[in-house]
């Protein structure tokens, strides 16, 4: 078990900092929406605002008679009052200008319509002015709310304009600001309680059961909640119970299997020596110890395979195969030399796979899969006689077929007992024989399914056959 530990984020890290984060630019993506077109309507209520004044202006210059001439004093504070440089009043086929004194007109102006308020031309207007409006002129063209057929032209500096709605837009963004802030830190809260505190302590249980994953007080207790939160609390409370008898049960295992394996190996000592003695006695010539004696050799010589074989299962390597390109009959030659089929006398071995298949797989591992099914039909037709007008025989042969490379094990003895195919690749109960331990089969499943094949029982009427199936994609091609 790794030492390392993953501290826990703070109560504003992790995901409260991405939730608070996240919805705060959301409500401010939401108000940038917003402040566009009431950014428009700001600016098109100030023009009017100028344009209002300007008529105001005009119609006091209207109550004076026509024979009195009209102070400059005057003009200049009515458009000072406007924010006007000039003042057009147009109405009847008449038109009036009243300018400031001693000022030049420009030569440019900008000219913006305010007839005009389609929400484009609005929203465009706006963004105009705050990007470019610090030194130009403005042409204000517009009619008197109250007199149809008249229209005011309004000259004056776009800086005013630019620097109200820079200020309008400065007021907008902390108030948009603080409305975020404050609604994040509700949602926040709320969020807090029913998502973010419930996975805080999901995660929390996980990091600590991970460091002592057999401590049962470390074990989550599920709350009462019904929706996702509540099924994976109740998923992650059954997952550690079922690590916690699981680490507990290989525990157990771990400790039996040492006190096995030493008691095994002082047992296997003990048999050795026994099976000296017998091979001793097997000198005497008393008949009736010659009759005894090969019972006594042959129990001896089980007692100690079983010792053996449990000793090979205790040191079962896990280690990943290593697939190379491999003959497979050459393979296969090996595997029967292995299991005791080096001039058998009663039992005859037939290699029916052809020289020319090449499969890429370990060879270490396929030669263990294969010599313990053949040694396993070995033994089955020494202990039993084989179909009766037949001569004992061990085969193995090879297929394509659509669920890939079959490589098929077989024997023409009396099949599997009906106890040895309920238990079948279950060690030390799938044995086919009495005495046996049933780890040859175990150790064969485990090895194939390493390599991503798989290995099986096939019934037929007579004799016993075993299949290793490994995928398509382990031929080498020729």
């Amino acid at each position: 078990m790794a030492n390392d530990t993953r501290a826990m984020p703070g109560p504003f890290a992790g995901l409260s900092l991405k939730l608070i984060a996240t919805i705060v630019v959301v409500i401010l993506l939401v108000e940038i929406i917003i402040y566009l077109p009431s950014a428009a309507n700001f600016r098109v209520r100030w023009l009017d605002d100028k344009l209002r004044v300007g008529v105001v202006a005009a119609r006091v210059l209207d109550a004076v008679p026509d024979i009195m001439a009209v102070p400059p004093e005057l003009t200049d504070r009515l458009l000072v009052s406007a924010g006007a440089v000039a003042i057009v009043y147009r109405r009847e086929g008449q038109s009036q200008l009243l300018t400031l004194a001693d000022t030049e007109m420009p030569r440019e102006a900008v000219t913006i319509d305010t007839r005009q308020r389609d929400p484009l031309s609005l929203v465009g207007g706006g963004l105009d002015t705050l990007i470019l409006g610090s030194n130009r002129v403005l042409r204000i063209i517009g009619e008197p709310e109250d007199e149809a057929g008249g229209v005011v032209e309004v000259l004056m500096p776009e800086a005013p304009l630019r620097q109200d709605l820079l200020i309008y837009s400065r007021n907008i963004f902390f108030l948009s600001l603080l409305v975020a802030v404050m609604t994040a830190a509700v949602l926040y809260v709320f969020a807090r309680i029913i998502l973010i505190a419930p996975i805080r302590r999901l995660t929390g249980n996980l990091v600590g059961f991970r460091q002592a994953p057999e401590n049962a007080s470390l074990i989550i207790a599920p709350s009462s909640r019904r929706d996702e939160i509540g099924v994976l609390e109740e998923e992650l409370a059954a997952m550690e119970r079922d690590i916690f008898s699981l680490l507990r049960q290989r525990r157990h295992l771990a400790d039996l299997g040492l006190a096995v394996a030493k008691i095994n190996h002082d047992l296997r000592n003990t048999l050795t020596s026994a099976q000296l003695l017998s091979d001793q006695v097997a000198d005497v010539e008393d008949p009736k110890v010659q009759r005894l004696v090969p019972r006594l050799v042959q129990s001896i010589d089980r007692a100690i395979g079983f010792a053996q074989s449990v000793l090979d299962y205790g040191r079962q390597s896990a280690t990943p195969p290593r697939p190379v390109p491999i003959v497979l009959r050459t393979l296969v030659e090996e595997a029967a030399l292995e299991a005791g089929f080096a001039g058998h006398p009663r039992v005859a071995f037939a290699n029916r796979v052809p020289d020319t298949l090449v499969l890429r797989l370990d060879p270490g591992q396929l030669t263990r899969i294969l010599a313990n099914l053949i040694k396993n039909a070995r033994e089955a037709l020494e202990a039993q006689s084989s179909t009766p007008g037949t001569a004992p025989e061990v085969g193995v042969d090879v297929a394509e077929t659509g669920e890939g490379i079959v490589i098929g094990v077989f024997d023409n003895g009396p099949g599997l007992p009906p106890r040895a195919r309920e238990n079948l690749f279950v060690a030390f109960e799938g044995s086919a024989r009495a005495g046996g331990t049933g780890l040859g089969l175990a150790i064969a499943r485990e090895l194939s399914e390493g390599q991503g094949g798989r290995l099986r029982h096939v019934d037929q009427p007579v004799g016993t056959r075993f299949e290793v199936v490994f995928p398509a994609a382990t031929r080498v091609a020729a």
